[in-house]
């Protein structure tokens, strides 16, 4: 299992980035998907989840109505829009594969991705 996260940067708040995890070594389209996010000196915190079709998605009440999860299971991809990003954003994103309710419970994680929103 593999799990390669991109599009991390450093932005303005208010402004906008698109991550990207290309997933690889097990059937993708098979699998719900998560991102997680590790602000500096805190813990991680789960963010969003996506189930195996994409029809249905998951939110964190800190991100919901920002971010928006998607998937294309033909590009073995999940993607994560961030909007109106504000500092507190900032973190490490991970992409995980699962969708489940501890995050004990998640077993494969990408490298991460860094993100970063200042003025």
């Amino acid at each position: 299992v593999q799990l390669v996260e991109s599009g991390g940067g450093m932005v303005q708040p208010g402004g906008s980035l698109r991550l990207s995890c290309a997933a690889s070594g097990f059937t993708f389209s098979s699998y719900d998907m998560s991102w997680a996010r590790q602000a500096p000196g805190k813990g991680t915190e789960w963010v969003s989840g996506i189930n195996t079709g994409g029809g249905t998605t998951y939110y964190a009440d800190s991100v919901k109505g920002r971010f928006t999860i998607s998937r294309n299971n033909a590009e073995n991809t999940l993607y994560l829009q961030m909007n109106s990003l504000k500092p507190e954003d900032t973190a490490v994103y991970y992409c995980a594969r699962g969708y489940y309710s501890s995050l004990r419970d998640y077993n494969y994680w990408g490298q991460g991705t860094q993100v970063t929103v200042s003025s």
